[in-house]
């Protein structure tokens, strides 16, 4: 998810491990929007299973809620304690949690009631932030306040993430101070807060070996610039807005992508250049890319973004597939990372013509204009800024 104003972004991403043999997970992230304002809350419930899920999801629903309503970190603590049941043995009426609350990409508030301290990685290295406390009842709630930086990564997490260990034996090489060791040389990469989020948690995942005693989530936040995209996928549905369609794509601030052989040659006509196919495809399930001058990347059309619609469906789940789209050269990857990783807010210019190669196909016009249409609400679920316009 990507918070957007000005010239800055916040990228969120978040996975989970569920407790080996649990089908439900006890750990919760919530993210409400208000505004200019995002309000992310990490709950870890009491034990695992269905009472620890349901203790955090109601824990992060009540606090995300309340806190976008204007109300005060007391009134929503004080609601928890009063609505939730207690826990006999641990006397607790509720989670622990974790809020970070974005104003305007440009401010966080921080607070935090007994989940690990959240991680501030600024300029590559661990940055120690300030906290202060209040009390709520018996319990004390840490607070922190601070002026965002482009580049800033936060990393948020429950007690699980930091207990990883085979066998319930405490692993004296794992804790807070080496995850930060383990993260500091990724930031390099300039991973997505999704795919960081993925790294950390596999980590988590081997050093349990595979078989996880506690539940462990981590949700990273990135403080990125802005990078807009267009991509214009088919031609138009009149030949006579070709130009019109092209003036207004390449008039667009940012990078420029194609989708389609008909679309690719109207675009390099319309700048006067040669479309270069290349000889192979390193996946020959995806047709090869094309290069013009003036234009970031020209790929084939409907079977290209079908794959990337896959990939797109994977990173809103568990991410399994960034092996794949990270590092492969073939149309679908580029463009996948182009979309997923390197883009904020993305225009996307579609073409209403029905392409003839496709009349006898099962790639019909109506799957043409499915597929677009889902890969544009994968992107809005990732927090892209996604406007559509048809020709």
């Amino acid at each position: 998810m990507m918070m957007k104003k000005n010239n800055l972004s916040c990228d969120i991403g978040h996975l989970s491990l569920n407790h080996y043999g649990e089908q439900l997970c006890g750990d919760h992230v919530d993210t409400v929007e208000e505004g200019d304002t995002t309000i992310i809350v990490l709950a870890d419930g009491m034990g695992s299973g269905v009472k620890a899920s349901i203790l955090s999801t109601l824990t992060s629903k009540i606090i995300s809620t309340m806190l976008a309503a204007g109300l005060g970190i007391r009134d929503a603590v004080e609601t928890i304690a009063a609505t939730l049941p207690i826990c006999a043995e641990r006397k607790t009426a509720f989670s622990t949690f974790t809020i970070i609350r974005i104003v305007g990409n440009e401010h966080a508030d921080i607070i935090q009631y007994e989940n690990p301290n959240v991680v501030l990685l600024r300029n590559g290295v661990h940055y120690e932030f300030p906290m202060s406390t209040m009390h709520i009842g018996e319990k004390t709630i840490y607070r922190s306040s601070i002026e965002l930086a482009e580049g800033d990564v936060f990393i948020a997490m429950s007690d699980g993430v930091l207990y990883a260990s085979e066998d319930g034996v405490l692993n004296n090489n794992w804790n807070r101070a080496k995850l930060i060791e383990f993260v500091e040389p990724l930031l390099a990469a300039n991973f997505t807060a999704k795919v960081l989020a993925s790294i950390i948690l596999d980590e988590t995942d081997k050093l349990y070996g595979g078989k996880p005693f506690d539940d462990a989530t981590v949700c990273v936040l990135k403080i990125i610039k802005r990078e807009p995209l267009n991509i214009a996928i088919g031609p138009p549905a009149h030949k006579n807005d070709e130009r019109r369609m092209m003036s207004l794509f390449f008039a667009k601030e940012g990078q420029h992508v194609v989708c389609g052989g008909t679309t690719s040659k109207i675009a390099a006509d319309y700048l006067g250049e040669k479309v270069e196919v290349s000889a192979f495809s390193p996946d020959p399930d995806i047709p090869p890319i094309s290069t013009i001058k003036g234009i970031d990347l020209a790929t084939e059309g409907i079977i290209t973004l079908d794959k990337v619609l896959i990939y797109a469906k994977d990173y809103l789940a568990d991410n399994k597939s960034f092996e794949q789209w990270n590092y492969k050269k073939d149309g679908a990857s580029l463009a996948a990372r182009k979309l997923f990783e390197e883009a904020t807010d993305i225009n996307m210019f579609i073409g209403r013509a029905e392409n003839p190669a496709h009349q006898d196909m099962p790639i019909n016009f109506n799957v043409k204009m499915q597929i677009i249409n889902e890969l544009a609400d994968c992107l809005e679920q990732m927090g892209k800024r996604v406007k559509k316009l048809y020709f």
